[in-house]
């Protein structure tokens, strides 16, 4: 049951490199289909673990008050999606983004566009498709009373962030933490507010006004500039800057995450059950990167069958 006055959607990104089709697309257009143990282009980036289903069903059995969901894709949809379920929406890119993105392999350019999807809630949820709420949950996990969104960070970099910051924000680091660093700068800039904590790399609260103004208005050039980055760059503006934006004029509430709230299992981990019963975690990731295996992915529907046995009404 919904504990707040207003409706909330749940939006996700979701693709299936196992379909032919879009994998021979892609591949024409990046001239490869992946680069091992690329932080931008590996095979973790793309393929379907099957994670969204399971996704699907901790929302059901976790957090049903969730409206509409809405799956944004690149002209696929999940072969066993229930399209009688009156929940389920598909979103293709051409709907959402700019004809001069597309076609585009970067969910960080994607991200920038949620917004714009028809018909979104003005409080809505934004999830990966390796996301998953593990327990019982409430909307107020996601937005206070005033209906003001809860913004997850997490404390990073240890004193390596410390220096970041004597260093004028500039570190040497990956691509992601760079897309990281490219979103603090712009807030502490045009703000003069510095926000040291970094994504818990989970699900996310946010209102679609202040989403918009910020894409938009506020940063729309520097935005408008990373829009042809059809692979992930380091020049790229992680969304991590809608939080920080909401924390700068005070429309959202700051909270550092604990375990037991936000839990990242990396699928290299040998042992994904530890995870859940050490920490009982309201959310967490199963994130397959670079340095995941196939044998790591074969562990995958396993574990996530344990979690989630039962079929959900997504499901046909």
């Amino acid at each position: 049951m919904n504990n707040l006055n207003f409706d909330i959607d749940l939006v996700y990104l979701w693709v299936d490199s196992n379909d032919s089709n879009w994998l021979e697309k892609k591949t024409m257009f990046t001239g490869e289909s992946y680069t091992d143990l690329s932080e931008i282009n590996c095979e973790g980036r793309y393929i379907s673990n099957d994670e969204l289903r399971y996704s699907l069903r901790s929302i059901e059995m976790n957090a049903n008050w969730v409206r509409n969901i809405y799956i944004v894709t690149d002209n696929q949809h999940p072969h066993w999606l229930n399209f009688d379920n009156p929940k389920t929406h598909i979103i293709d890119h051409s709907e959402i983004l700019p004809a001069e993105a597309l076609p585009c392999y970067n969910s960080v350019i994607i991200e920038h566009f949620l917004y714009k999807i028809p018909g979104l809630s003005e409080h809505f949820i934004y999830a990966n498709d390796d996301t998953f709420i593990g327990r019982k949950i409430a909307p107020s996990f996601f937005f206070n009373q005033k209906g003001n969104p809860i913004v997850r960070l997490q404390r990073y970099f240890g004193g390596r962030y410390i220096n970041f910051v004597k260093k004028h924000l500039s570190i040497e680091s990956n691509i992601y933490r760079k897309t990281i660093e490219n979103s603090a700068k712009l807030i502490n800039n045009k703000f003069g507010k510095f926000y040291s904590g970094t994504p818990h790399h989970n699900i996310d609260a946010y209102l679609k006004s202040d989403y918009q103004k910020v894409s938009e208005v506020i940063y729309s050039e520097e935005i408008k500039h990373t829009i042809t980055n059809h692979l992930r760059h380091e020049s790229d503006i992680q969304r991590i800057i809608y939080s920080y934006y909401l924390l700068a004029i005070e429309h959202g509430e700051r909270r550092y995450v604990k375990r037991n709230e936000s839990c990242r299992i990396r699928l290299q981990n040998k042992d994904f059950m530890l995870y859940i019963q050490k920490y009982n975690p309201y959310l967490f990731c199963l994130n397959d990167t670079q340095y995941a295996t196939k044998n790591d992915r074969e562990r995958v529907t396993p574990f996530l069958t344990a979690l989630f046995p039962q079929k959900s009404s997504y499901e046909i």
